[in-house]
This record gives C-alpha cells, sequence and structure tokens, in this order.
C-alpha cells in the first residue's frame, strides 16, 4: 500500500525529471547531439546534465580569479602615486616625508577596498554558481530565495551596528575623509591615525593613549593634515609700548623666519604675516603673527616664532604683558 504523500512536506528535487528534460534548454540543445553521437540515447542526457554543471562551477572560478586579478591590478596602482615634481623640488626633505605618508595612507585605503571589493565579487560568483547547480538539480530557487531573504533581514537588523560601522567605514574610505599619518579631531578623541579599518579607526594621543573608535559613531571629522595648515598666536605687550617698533621687530622676525633654509618650503609655505594689532585692553595691546605650515606643521612653527619673538623683544627690553578680561 502506497503512503499518501502529504502535501504539506517539502517535494524531494526531481533530479531524474531534470535530466530528462536538459536537452530542452540552449545549452543542452547543443550538447546532446553531441553525446548522442556516441553513447547510448539514455545517458546523452545525463551527459549533457554532468557537463552543464561542471561548466557552470569551472566558469565560476575562472571568472572569479579574472575579477580578482583586474581587483588587484586596479588597487596596486590606485597604491602607487607620487608628488608632483615641481611640488617634490619645491618642498624638499618635506615631500619625501609627505611622500612615505601620502603612499602608506593609499597603500591602506586601496588593500582595504580591493579586499572589500573582492569578497563581494566572491559572494556574487559562487553564490550565482551555486543556485545555478542547485537549478540543474531541480530544486525550487523561489522558496529558497525568500527564505535567505528573510534571513538576510534578520541578520541585518541583529546586526545594524555593525553594517553601519561597515558603510560608514567604506564612504570614507571612498571620500578620502583621513587616512594613516593624519591629525584628526573625532570629537570623543584627537590624536594621529595609526590604522583605519572598515570598522573602526585607531588614534593616538600626545599622551600615548590608544583610542579605537566606531566608524558609525563619528559623526564629524577635523582634519589637521590636508592641504596645508596655519599656526598663529597672539603677542601682547604693554599698553604704553612703542607701537611702531614692537610692529617692526615682529616683521623682521616673520622676515628672518622665511628666509631661514631649515623651514622655508620644508615646513613654511607662505611668508608669515604680521597682522597687527588683534585687541586692545586697559593693560595691553596685541598683535598676531599668522604663518601658513605644510599639513599638521602649525605647532612646530608657532613655538618657534614664540622663541624668536620672545629673544627679539628682550633684545630690545619690551616687555610682555597680561590681557585683561
Amino acid at each position: 500500500m502506497v503512503k499518501p504523500v502529504d502535501p504539506a512536506m517539502p517535494s524531494i528535487p526531481d533530479v531524474a525529471g531534470t535530466v530528462e528534460r536538459v536537452c530542452e534548454g540552449d545549452t543542452g540543445g547543443v550538447l546532446c547531439p553531441v553525446f548522442e553521437s556516441f553513447l547510448p540515447g539514455n545517458l546523452a542526457p545525463l551527459a549533457a546534465w554532468l557537463v552543464i554543471i561542471v561548466l557552470t562551477l569551472v566558469a565560476a572560478l575562472l571568472l572569479r580569479n579574472l575579477v580578482r586579478r583586474l581587483i588587484m591590478r586596479a588597487t596596486r596602482r590606485a597604491a602607487l602615486g607620487v608628488i608632483p615634481e615641481r611640488l617634490r623640488q619645491r618642498a624638499g626633505a618635506a615631500a619625501d616625508d609627505a611622500s612615505l605618508l601620502l603612499n602608506e595612507r593609499r597603500k591602506q585605503r586601496a588593500d582595504t577596498l580591493g579586499s572589500v571589493l573582492s569578497h563581494i565579487a566572491n559572494i556574487v560568483i559562487i553564490g550565482t554558481a551555486v543556485l545555478m547547480v542547485l537549478s540543474q538539480f531541480g530544486v525550487q530557487l523561489a522558496p529558497l530565495l525568500t527564505s535567505v531573504g528573510i534571513l538576510g533581514v534578520a541578520v541585518g537588523f541583529g546586526a545594524q551596528e555593525l553594517v553601519k560601522d561597515f558603510i560608514a567605514g567604506m564612504f570614507m574610505l571612498l571620500e578620502d575623509q583621513y587616512g594613516v599619518g593624519d591629525v584628526i579631531d573625532a570629537g570623543p578623541a584627537v590624536g594621529t591615525v595609526e590604522a583605519v579599518t572598515l570598522r573602526v579607526t585607531r588614534l593616538r594621543d600626545v599622551d600615548g593613549r590608544v583610542w579605537y573608535i566606531r566608524n558609525g559613531t563619528i559623526t564629524r571629522i577635523g582634519n589637521e593634515s590636508q592641504g596645508w595648515s596655519r599656526a598663529f598666536f597672539d603677542v601682547p605687550v604693554a599698553y604704553d609700548a612703542d607701537i611702531p617698533a614692537v610692529r617692526e621687530i615682529l616683521t623682521h622676525v616673520a622676515a628672518e623666519l622665511w628666509d631661514d633654509p631649515d623651514y622655508r618650503d620644508r615646513v613654511i609655505v607662505e611668508e608669515p604675516q604680521v597682522f597687527g594689532i588683534e585687541q586692545i585692553s586697559e593693560t595691553a595691546v596685541v598683535f598676531r603673527i599668522s604663518a601658513k605650515t605644510i599639513p599638521a606643521g602649525q605647532a612646530a612653527i608657532a613655538r618657534e616664532l614664540r622663541m624668536r619673538v620672545k629673544a627679539a623683544l628682550d633684545r630690545e627690553s619690551i616687555p610682555l604683558s597680561t590681557v585683561s578680561a
């Protein structure tokens, strides 16, 4: 007595029926006549079915390797970048240091993006090949894809913070918001970027403390290392000081620093400027000096300017003052 089939039970894939119908397809329609020329009629569909599966897997592997090679070649080219020769000749040693940081930054960004693209390509290609092979076994793909979609939604909902970190990291890398060696203000921490991944950014602050910041939690970035920086500081002198003499001294200090070969075009990219009187109070007159520097060079130039200004004012017996509230 044959037990009736429960309609609620999932049906077993009809492999035999799929093999019999393989010759009706485009690929099978080409292969079946070839195999029928030297195989018995009932074996030709089976041989064509096996060849289709093998060809699908081989094509997937070949395509996967080809895409991986293309991605690796593209990322290698993206990682190889040089500072323009004119800028290098002008900036000298500073350009060499910047080039090292820039190359390391490009390399890390290219490696990360290359790894992500390779994984995405692998998932798409291998997943498509697996689905094509399953269809050859008579598996109904619609219910399977529905189940996978529901599972993906559930996993995505449970790991939404992780997904948020990865998406934010991807856009951060694509937009080149910051990279290794940059000095950034990320809100909760300020420091030098030591490593950047799709999930976290690692900073080291001036105290040597290492910060790990999830990319999805970063809402704003202040980058002090892109393009150029500016150093400025205020010089308060007594209210009754000789203002023209003070201005002349500060202008002379700025010109001396600009003429110094250790700083000109190496750390300073434009001649420092004395803006004149920035503030006046009951006890002091405040001058401001500004200097445009290479990225992240403003702190060193500000310290050097303070030393030179202090020495120049001491030589002329002009005391510094404090600004009253």
